[in-house]
Protein backbone atom coordinates (compact mmCIF):
# COMPACT_ATOMS: atom_id res chain seq x y z
CA UNK A 1 0.00 0.00 0.00
CA UNK A 2 2.82 2.41 0.85
CA UNK A 3 4.44 1.63 -2.52
CA UNK A 4 1.20 2.55 -4.33
CA UNK A 5 1.06 5.85 -2.42
CA UNK A 6 4.70 6.56 -3.30
CA UNK A 7 4.07 5.78 -6.97
CA UNK A 8 0.95 7.98 -7.10
CA UNK A 9 2.82 10.80 -5.35
CA UNK A 10 5.68 10.56 -7.86
CA UNK A 11 3.20 10.65 -10.76
CA UNK A 12 1.50 13.68 -9.26
CA UNK A 13 4.78 15.53 -8.78
CA UNK A 14 5.91 14.62 -12.31
CA UNK A 15 2.62 15.95 -13.69
CA UNK A 16 3.08 19.21 -11.75
CA UNK A 17 6.64 19.63 -13.03
CA UNK A 18 5.53 18.81 -16.57
CA UNK A 19 2.64 21.32 -16.37
CA UNK A 20 4.93 24.13 -15.14
CA UNK A 21 7.53 23.23 -17.79
CA UNK A 22 4.84 23.18 -20.51
CA UNK A 23 3.75 26.73 -19.64
CA UNK A 24 7.40 27.82 -19.50
CA UNK A 25 8.07 26.16 -22.89
CA UNK A 26 5.02 27.73 -24.57
CA UNK A 27 6.22 31.12 -23.33
CA UNK A 28 9.81 30.53 -24.48
CA UNK A 29 8.70 29.36 -27.94
CA UNK A 30 6.39 32.35 -28.42
CA UNK A 31 9.12 34.79 -27.35
CA UNK A 32 11.73 33.02 -29.52
CA UNK A 33 9.49 33.37 -32.58
CA UNK A 34 9.02 37.10 -31.92
CA UNK A 35 12.77 37.57 -31.38
CA UNK A 36 13.55 35.66 -34.58
CA UNK A 37 11.11 37.79 -36.56
CA UNK A 38 12.55 40.97 -35.04
CA UNK A 39 16.07 40.00 -36.17
CA UNK A 40 14.88 39.98 -39.77
CA UNK A 41 13.61 43.58 -39.71
CA UNK A 42 15.43 45.03 -36.69
CA UNK A 43 12.13 45.54 -34.87
CA UNK A 44 8.81 43.80 -34.90
CA UNK A 45 5.28 45.05 -35.45
CA UNK A 46 2.48 43.03 -37.02
CA UNK A 47 -1.21 43.82 -37.24
CA UNK A 48 -3.32 40.70 -36.82
CA UNK A 49 -6.76 42.27 -36.45
CA UNK A 50 -8.18 45.73 -35.78
CA UNK A 51 -7.77 45.08 -32.06
CA UNK A 52 -4.80 42.69 -31.82
CA UNK A 53 -1.22 43.44 -32.85
CA UNK A 54 2.15 41.94 -32.14
CA UNK A 55 4.65 44.61 -31.08
CA UNK A 56 7.97 43.72 -29.48
CA UNK A 57 8.91 45.78 -26.43
CA UNK A 58 11.51 45.20 -23.74
CA UNK A 59 9.94 45.62 -20.31
CA UNK A 60 12.33 46.47 -17.47
CA UNK A 61 9.48 47.03 -15.01
CA UNK A 62 7.38 44.73 -12.90
CA UNK A 63 3.86 44.01 -14.15
CA UNK A 64 2.85 45.69 -17.40
CA UNK A 65 5.89 47.99 -17.28
CA UNK A 66 5.13 49.53 -13.89
CA UNK A 67 8.15 50.56 -11.84
CA UNK A 68 10.68 50.51 -14.67
CA UNK A 69 14.12 51.24 -13.29
CA UNK A 70 17.16 52.48 -15.17
CA UNK A 71 19.62 51.48 -12.44
CA UNK A 72 20.70 47.87 -12.26
CA UNK A 73 20.61 47.82 -8.46
CA UNK A 74 16.84 48.33 -8.28
CA UNK A 75 16.21 46.07 -11.25
CA UNK A 76 18.27 43.24 -9.71
CA UNK A 77 16.67 43.77 -6.31
CA UNK A 78 13.19 43.50 -7.81
CA UNK A 79 14.25 40.42 -9.83
CA UNK A 80 15.51 38.62 -6.72
CA UNK A 81 12.36 39.64 -4.83
CA UNK A 82 10.27 38.11 -7.63
CA UNK A 83 12.37 34.93 -7.34
CA UNK A 84 11.67 34.81 -3.59
CA UNK A 85 7.94 35.28 -4.21
CA UNK A 86 8.01 32.39 -6.71
CA UNK A 87 9.61 30.17 -4.05
CA UNK A 88 6.91 31.21 -1.58
CA UNK A 89 4.19 30.35 -4.13
CA UNK A 90 5.83 26.95 -4.70
CA UNK A 91 5.70 26.28 -0.96
CA UNK A 92 2.05 27.39 -0.75
CA UNK A 93 1.15 25.29 -3.80
CA UNK A 94 2.45 22.13 -2.13
CA UNK A 95 -0.47 22.32 0.32
CA UNK A 96 -3.12 22.97 -2.31
CA UNK A 97 -5.23 20.55 -4.34
CA UNK A 98 -7.38 20.43 -7.45
CA UNK A 99 -8.13 23.64 -9.32
CA UNK A 100 -6.32 25.67 -6.69
CA UNK A 101 -3.14 23.63 -7.33
CA UNK A 102 -3.48 24.09 -11.11
CA UNK A 103 -3.90 27.85 -10.59
CA UNK A 104 -0.71 28.02 -8.54
CA UNK A 105 1.13 25.95 -11.16
CA UNK A 106 -0.03 28.36 -13.89
CA UNK A 107 1.32 31.29 -11.87
CA UNK A 108 4.61 29.49 -11.21
CA UNK A 109 5.10 28.52 -14.89
CA UNK A 110 4.35 32.04 -16.09
CA UNK A 111 6.47 33.68 -13.42
CA UNK A 112 9.43 31.43 -14.27
CA UNK A 113 9.08 32.40 -17.94
CA UNK A 114 9.33 36.09 -17.09
CA UNK A 115 12.06 35.52 -14.50
CA UNK A 116 14.13 33.71 -17.13
CA UNK A 117 13.88 36.83 -19.33
CA UNK A 118 14.87 39.08 -16.44
CA UNK A 119 18.09 37.17 -15.83
CA UNK A 120 18.94 36.22 -19.42
CA UNK A 121 17.96 39.41 -21.27
CA UNK A 122 17.87 41.87 -18.34
CA UNK A 123 14.35 42.69 -19.53
CA UNK A 124 11.06 40.86 -20.09
CA UNK A 125 9.96 40.33 -23.68
CA UNK A 126 6.40 41.59 -24.20
CA UNK A 127 4.65 41.50 -27.56
CA UNK A 128 0.86 40.98 -27.37
CA UNK A 129 -0.73 44.37 -28.01
CA UNK A 130 -4.50 44.55 -27.42
CA UNK A 131 -6.68 47.60 -28.10
CA UNK A 132 -10.36 48.28 -28.64
CA UNK A 133 -11.55 51.64 -30.00
CA UNK A 134 -9.99 54.21 -27.61
CA UNK A 135 -8.97 51.62 -25.02
CA UNK A 136 -5.37 50.40 -25.25
CA UNK A 137 -4.20 47.69 -22.84
CA UNK A 138 -0.60 47.22 -21.73
CA UNK A 139 1.57 45.08 -24.01
CA UNK A 140 2.04 41.65 -22.43
CA UNK A 141 3.25 38.09 -23.16
CA UNK A 142 2.13 34.47 -22.83
CA UNK A 143 3.53 34.17 -19.30
CA UNK A 144 1.41 37.14 -18.25
CA UNK A 145 -1.68 35.37 -19.58
CA UNK A 146 -1.01 32.28 -17.44
CA UNK A 147 -0.17 34.38 -14.36
CA UNK A 148 -3.35 36.43 -14.79
CA UNK A 149 -5.54 33.35 -15.36
CA UNK A 150 -4.07 31.67 -12.29
CA UNK A 151 -4.71 34.73 -10.12
CA UNK A 152 -8.26 35.18 -11.47
CA UNK A 153 -9.10 31.53 -10.75
CA UNK A 154 -7.70 31.83 -7.21
CA UNK A 155 -9.80 34.93 -6.60
CA UNK A 156 -12.93 33.19 -7.90
CA UNK A 157 -12.18 30.19 -5.67
CA UNK A 158 -11.93 32.51 -2.66
CA UNK A 159 -15.30 34.08 -3.48
CA UNK A 160 -16.77 30.60 -3.81
CA UNK A 161 -15.34 29.59 -0.41
CA UNK A 162 -16.78 32.72 1.23
CA UNK A 163 -20.23 32.04 -0.23
CA UNK A 164 -20.19 28.48 1.06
Amino acid sequence: MFETFKLNYKKKVLFEIFFVFLIFAIDRVSKSIILHLSKITGEFQMTLTSYLNLSLIWNRGIAFGFFSFETNLYYNLISFLIGAIILLIIIISKKSKGVEKISFLMIIGGALGNLFDRFYYKSVIDFIDFSFQNFHWFIFNVSDIFISLGVIILILLEFKKKNE
